[in-house]
This record gives C-alpha cells, structure tokens and sequence, in this order.
C-alpha cells in the first residue's frame, strides 16, 4: 500500500493556481503531484497510465490535499493529445499558470552507447525532446497572452556529468537538449514575463515500489537490476551502495527532494530567478 503524503507545508502562494506535471505516475511525479496538490495547487497529472493516474488522484484526495488532482490520460509525443489534454485543465481549473515537464526516461535502465538501436533513439528524442517542446508550446500560448508563468524542466544529472551518462549517454544527451532549450526560451519569453528553469536530479529513488506505475524507470528494470527501495536504504547504511558513498550528502534522494525545489520555482517567490539549471543530488554535480 502507498504511503501517506507527509511533506512539508511550504505557504508559496500557489492556493488555487493551475498547474500542469506530466509524468505524474513516476517516482520523481509522485513527489510533484502531492507537492503541488498539498499547496492547494489544482494538478492535471497527465500520464499514459491513467490507472496509476487515477489511482494517485484518489490518494491525493484520501489524504486530504487542498488541491485538487485530475487524471489526464496523454500521450506527450502526439501533439493533439497534449492540446487536448491542456483543453482540459483550462476548462477544470482555468488558464495554465505552471508547467512542470516531468516526463521523460530511457529507453533501458543502462546500455552501452554500441548496442542503442534506431527504436531506442527515436524512443529516448520522442519522449524527452519532443514531448518537452509540444508541452511547452501547448502551454506557452496562455502565458504569453497572459503575460506571467512559470515552466519548469526536469532534466538529469546524466545531461551535466560525463559519470552520471555512463551507459546512458544518448539519454544524456537529450536532456542537454531540455538544457540549452530551457535557457535559450527563459530568454526569449523572459521579457513577456513567462519564466523557465531546469532541475537535474541526481539519484532518486521512491519510498515503495508500489508508488510507481508501470512506465516508470524503475519498472524498466531498475528494481530488478537495483533492488527494492528498501534494499537500497539497507545497502547505503551498510555502506554497500556505491554511487552515494562519496556524496558530500550520504543519504538517498527522494522525490520530496525535486519537489520542493519545483515549489520554489513555480512561486512568485523566485519571480527575479530564469534560465537557471539546479542539481539536486546531494552534492553529486557542482558546476
């Protein structure tokens, strides 16, 4: 059974806005989904995976978030499916206020740059460029009329550090894409007063396996080739989980960790903050 949602109360002032996190039935949207909702944000998690979808809106509510969450079933690399599902969130919660591209992934959880295939690539650009540019566009639209936003990038370490691409350098490399993209539009629509930053999370990792739908990273197959949740807490306090043990901060991430992070830069409070790009690693990445 999924946990209950236990983050913190931030008070950023995002009570009633509209915001818009696709991927929501991963372990990184998982965190966003309740983030938002528990600020008393309406969220449209839009997802393939409507079951995982629905079943986490159904949470949301049971534990008494102040926001609403709606399911939306979307596929991201079809740009009809996004308008549509964006045609939805405006006529249930009004016009976009915050984009969180969330989505993304790849295609294996590790495979050398020498065995990735045509499928794989077309996968790994269609879900991580493609679907970031027609979300953002999808979007843009209200904000640019409206003249205020805020779009928020989540990137990966894999795109800033040659260590963390290690076997997933094509996946590296798109989400440099989502870099130089966020940074060259945070120019461009700064001055209509719609705002783009980029966060790179590091190592991740859900509480549960159950807290993540069947799409997710971890289902493809990082529980398989990583171990549970659980064996990775115990392996770290034992000292046997390697890629933490020479963290300036020695504990596992966890999607509270982005999310909070996604808060601040959805917020009015960071109304003076574009075009930059955060690590949230525990140290892994400094630039």
């Amino acid at each position: 059974m999924a946990t209950k949602w236990e983050g913190r109360s931030m008070d950023l002032g995002l009570e009633g806005k509209s915001v818009i996190i696709t991927g929501g039935t991963g372990g990184i949207g998982r965190g966003l989904v309740f983030a938002f909702a528990g600020e008393g944000a309406n969220v449209v998690s839009a997802s393939r995976d409507i079951t995982t979808g629905q079943a986490l809106a159904d949470e949301a509510k049971r534990n008494g978030l102040r926001g609403t969450v709606r399911a939306v079933q979307t596929d991201i690399t079809d740009p009809a499916s996004v308008d549509a599902m964006v045609d939805t969130a405006r006529s249930e919660f009004g016009p976009i206020d915050v984009l969180v591209n969330n989505s993304g992934g790849k295609f294996q959880s590790r495979m050398p740059f020498e065995a990735l295939d045509a499928e794989g690539r077309r996968w790994e650009i269609a879900l991580n460029i493609d679907g970031v540019v027609n979300c953002t566009q999808a979007v843009g639209k209200d904000m640019l009329e409206r003249g205020g936003g805020s779009i928020i990038n989540i990137s990966s370490n894999a795109a800033v550090s040659g260590e963390a691409a290690m076997s997933g350098v094509h996946y590296g490399s798109v989400k440099g894409f989502v870099n130089s993209f966020s940074r060259g539009l945070a120019f461009e629509w700064g001055r209509a007063g719609v705002r783009i930053n980029t966060i790179c999370p590091g190592w991740i990792v859900p509480y549960h396996q159950e807290d993540v739908g069947p799409g997710s990273f971890w289902r493809r197959p990082g529980f398989e080739n990583l171990g549970s949740p659980e064996d990775m807490q115990t392996a770290l306090d034992e000292g046997r989980l390697p890629n933490i043990a020479n963290l300036p901060i020695r504990r596992l991430g966890r999607p509270e960790d982005v999310a909070y992070l996604a808060l601040y830069l959805a917020s009015d409070v960071s109304s003076y903050v574009t075009g930059q790009l955060i690590s949230v690693s525990g140290g892994a990445y400094m630039p």
